[in-house]
């Protein structure tokens, strides 16, 4: 009797293969591939289906329904309100608050204060409620010293420390909270799942039962989550698409400034950030980081430049600086620091084939102020302003603001957002913004009231120079 072939498939993406494979061919991960039923006993499996649907005897062993189904417009959406956590900034990336049944995935590299968000956080929520604090890095006793110094000890908030899955959910069965924080989901083990705590397995083990409890219980969850390398949640694909929400915890260890960002979020928005200032004793709230950007100079000083980045919703002043220089190297150094390398790197190249800027045998460092990272391409021109400024040894005037995406031939392309830009800049008292031609800016207000600064569009690279720093580069 011939033996039935065994097929595999990736839990992740649902790639197939004759034989196993330690790594998946489509989506390379790791430890995904699982023997799935043979194809002969899944066919088998179609043909019973399809003939106990002829039958009708489909849905004689099947369970009754337990509800009755609703038409959409009938069906009660205030249990599902967002409630606020007390920190504004935090409601304001969450889209006004916490879900009743949501699951949260907050992560983030290692001491940049997730710990300390969520405890915040929970002793906020534990004023209208019981909150449970699962901590599974720590003791009991160092989450207190630091509850201690932060001000976050309240009655009402609940610590245990463990790491078995089991005796959780006892503990929500004690407790019965409002919030349940678990920090993190990789130290948490299911004993009838094989493999270490923090694998693939456990951790989509612990994490689909977690969300099961929170949909039965309304039971609103938090997951602390580890990252990679890269920056991305570690993991399998499964955990992020098993949660509603996914956050983003970002921050420069050597500055204060923290960022929380939203990825994915089923009940909000996704393009907001919220800003905190992390001190001694805890995380403060920042409405208007605006200033944390940009120094303060007494005296014009040549490589500097002000744009204006768009962080989510908001519109943020930020600062570039950059510093050039005879190299005594066969091969120049190029040094960035808050910026994206290959993009500056684009920039020099095009500085020296379209505008003349002879940078090919000088030193190059470029950086950002106050430890902000800008990634997105609308800071172009004002690193090639700075650049250009650095290189002829020329200040750019105060109050000049220079936003555009640079290309490879040299023309300053549109940005998005450009009348919310402007409306920063005009409130942090710039007064000349240089911005990408035919951009639409709006120089008038509805009120027909003229703006007190000056939009200036130029069309290339060698027009901007000429407009910021005056003359032929």
């Amino acid at each position: 009797m011939a033996k039935s072939a065994s097929a595999y498939r990736c839990t992740e993406c649902g790639w197939q293969s004759a034989k196993w494979a330690g790594r998946c061919g489509e989506c390379q991960a790791w430890g995904t591939v699982s023997e799935a039923a043979p194809a002969r006993l899944a066919r088998a499996s179609r043909e019973s289906v399809r003939a106990a649907v002829q039958r009708g005897s489909l849905t004689a062993g099947g369970a009754q329904p337990s509800a009755v189904v609703l038409p959409i417009g009938k069906v009660d959406a205030t249990d599902a309100a967002a409630r606020p956590t007390g920190m504004d900034e935090f409601d304001r990336v969450l889209g006004g608050g916490l879900v009743p049944g949501a699951v949260l995935l907050l992560a983030g590299e290692p001491g940049v204060g997730k710990s300390t968000l969520l405890l915040e956080a929970g002793a906020l929520v534990s004023e209208a409620g019981p909150v449970l604090y699962v901590t599974g890095e720590e003791s009991a006793a160092q989450v207190r010293l630091r509850a201690d110094r932060i001000g976050a000890v309240s009655d009402q908030l609940y610590l245990a420390a463990e790491t078995d899955l089991d005796v959780v959910l006892g503990y929500v069965d004690q407790v019965r909270p409002r919030l349940l924080i678990i920090d993190s989901v990789q130290t948490i083990a299911a004993a009838s799942v094989d493999g270490v705590p923090g694998g693939i397995t456990q951790v989509r083990e612990v994490a689909a039962a977690l969300t099961a409890v929170a949909k039965e219980r309304s039971l609103t969850t938090i997951l602390v989550g580890h990252v990679t390398k890269d920056g991305s949640v570690a993991g399998p694909r499964a955990l992020e698409h098993l949660v509603d929400v996914v956050l983003y915890f970002e921050g420069d260890r050597h500055s204060q400034l923290r960022m929380v960002r939203s990825v994915k979020n089923r009940y909000g928005p996704t393009d907001e950030v919220g800003c905190f200032d992390l001190g001694e004793y805890g995380l403060i709230g920042l409405p208007d980081p605006s200033g944390l950007f940009v120094s303060q100079h007494r005296e014009p000083v040549p490589g500097t430049c002000v744009t204006i980045t768009l962080e989510g919703r908001r519109a943020l002043p930020a600062e570039v600086q950059a510093l050039v220089g005879p190299s005594v190297l066969e091969m120049p150094r190029r040094t960035t620091s808050g910026l994206d390398g290959n993009r500056v790197g684009m920039v020099l190249a095009v500085l020296q084939r379209r505008a003349g800027v002879k940078l090919g045998k000088s030193d190059v460092y470029a950086a950002t102020v106050g430890g902000v990272r800008l990634t997105e391409p609308s800071v172009d021109l004002a690193v090639a302003v700075a650049l250009a400024s650095s290189a002829a040894n020329l200040s750019v005037p105060p109050g000049v603001v220079a936003i555009g995406e640079v290309g490879l031939a040299g023309e300053v392309r549109r940005v998005a957002g450009l009348p919310r830009r402007l409306a920063e800049a005009e409130r942090m008292g710039f007064r000349r913004i240089i911005v990408p031609a035919a951009s639409g800016a709006p120089l008038e207000r509805a009120d027909g009231l003229t703006h007190l600064m000056q939009v200036q569009e130029v069309d290339d690279i060698r027009q901007a120079l000429s407009a910021v720093l005056g003359g032929d580069p």
